[in-house]
């Protein structure tokens, strides 16, 4: 039964994007409180250069409403999106614990216990990691919009499509490498890993890694071979959750009576989905960027194990228009 969709739902892609705000921004703002915390420990203000005073003050001003012991106070966020504690809360990527597994060739239960709200929640609302928290979204879909003004300048853009089950070969062959080796290689190529890594790199300790520039990498192949190219094809982290995202309850629905055809949700899906043909599969991650573009209200969230097969054209397009006409043609040619 087709339902009328929420109003909220339109603006759920304007909070996502916040959502993706407030992680980037946290990602930046932790060094710069471990430094502060490091400064605050070694009580040597007065050694301190100008620059690091001047970071001290501003952390001071920020935490002393919250905390009046920075030292051991601001100990209650910590770490990035790869594995960190939240308010005494310890939370790790779903791939950390795997990888981790696998180098060790050990189960370290507390470890994978972190892991257990990530993937109940994955469970429920599929890839949403990728959508809703990855910093590397973040830029991304900014480089998106880049390529987006490239190809109306005239610039050529990549836009080639590759087998999608590229990036679980990847996860595999990553996974058996770091049980040989006995080190978390993966987490040498995950975006979110990288760019946590390294924008603590950068702002602690005065200096970008290697990482940056696989990333650099990640954002060329996506702006000129194709379309977020890494994130559909390549990511092992998108791998193990669109897995996961396979068996998800919440999804996205097409309202095949409101629906026109317009192919706009199939335009503005970063993963090249087919919403229009209601084909979303366990790549979608719930970005709701289909909802929002939809001229006609005709997408929605539903509670269901399973996709809705293919319902045809949108009852308000042309093409479903000219079936009908025909349908009825015919009927009354029986009739007569």
């Amino acid at each position: 039964m087709n339902k009328k969709p929420l109003t909220l739902y339109r603006h759920l892609n304007k909070l996502r994007w916040v959502s993706l705000i407030i992680v980037f921004s946290m990602l930046i703002l932790l060094p710069f409180l471990h430094m502060y915390q490091t400064f605050v420990a070694a009580h040597g203000y007065d050694l301190l250069s100008n620059a690091d005073k001047d970071i001290y003050n501003v952390m001071a001003t920020l935490t002393s409403p919250f905390t009046e012991n920075p030292a051991k106070g601001l100990d209650v966020i910590k770490g990035n999106t790869w594995s960190g504690t939240f308010f005494g809360l310890q939370l790790s990527d779903p791939l950390s614990v795997v990888s981790q597994i696998a180098a060790g060739l050990t189960i370290y239960w507390p470890f994978v216990l972190t892991a257990l709200i990530p993937v109940l929640l994955t469970l429920i609302f599929g890839r949403f990691f990728c959508g809703w928290i990855c910093p590397a979204t973040f830029l991304y879909e900014l480089n998106t919009n880049l390529a987006a003004w490239a190809h109306r300048a005239g610039l050529p853009v990549g836009n080639r499509h590759f087998d999608r089950r590229l990036k679980y070969l990847i996860l595999l062959v990553g996974l058996i490498l770091s049980a040989i080796t006995g080190s978390v290689l993966v987490a040498a190529i995950y975006p979110p890993a990288i760019v946590g890594r390294e924008l603590y790199y950068g702002i602690a300790l005065g200096g970008f890694g290697a990482g940056s520039i696989f990333f650099v990498i990640t954002l060329l192949f996506d702006l000129l071979v194709a379309r977020r190219g890494f994130c559909r094809y390549l990511c092992p982290g998108g791998a193990l959750y669109s897995l996961l995202g396979h068996f998800r309850l919440v999804r996205i629905q097409r309202l095949v009576k409101t629906c026109n055809d317009c192919a706009m949700c199939n335009a503005v899906c970063e993963f090249g989905l087919d919403p229009l043909h209601d084909n979303f599969g366990q790549e979608c991650n719930n970005c709701t960027a289909c909802i929002a573009i939809c001229p006609t209200d005709a997408l929605t969230f539903e509670i269901k194990i399973t996709d809705q097969p293919n319902q045809g054209p949108g009852h308000l397009g042309h093409l479903y228009k000219r079936e009908q006409g025909k349908n009825s043609s015919t009927k009354q040619e029986a009739i007569k």
